[in-house]
């Protein structure tokens, strides 16, 4: 059992930024899928970006492309989402979530994903 912890929501203006953490309770981590998801009031959750488990291939929603972006720290079991240029829309709970096994189809299918933290808010007004 892997255990997953969020930091870093909070509340800011339109055009701000937040940076978002997960860690980890396993030295695995840096081999399994690793993502972040977000999931809006009324809406299904979706992914936001990911690192895959093979080969380090990164993944970004188009809504985010050029504005969030993905990092790692494997000497600690963490990754990161650094938020910039934050919109209204960008307004939903945050989770981290891994996977051990690698995915390719199924990236952006929460099924898919084994473990997963509490959750962090971030709410952006305009």
């Amino acid at each position: 059992q892997v255990q997953l912890v969020e930091s870093g929501g909070g509340s800011v203006q339109a055009g701000c930024s937040l940076t978002l953490s997960c860690a980890a309770s396993s030295r695995d981590f840096k081999s399994y899928t690793r993502a972040w998801f977000r999931q809006a009031p009324g809406k299904e959750r979706e992914l936001v970006a990911a690192f895959r488990r093979t080969y380090g291939q990164t993944y970004y929603a188009d809504s985010v492309k050029g504005r969030f972006t993905i990092s790692k720290d494997n000497s600690k079991n963490t990754i990161a989402l650094q938020m910039d240029l934050l919109k209204p829309e960008d307004t939903a709970v945050y989770y981290c979530a891994a996977a051990p096994r690698g995915i390719l189809s199924t990236l952006r299918t929460p099924d898919a994903y084994d473990y997963w933290g509490q959750g962090t808010q971030v709410t952006v007004s305009s």
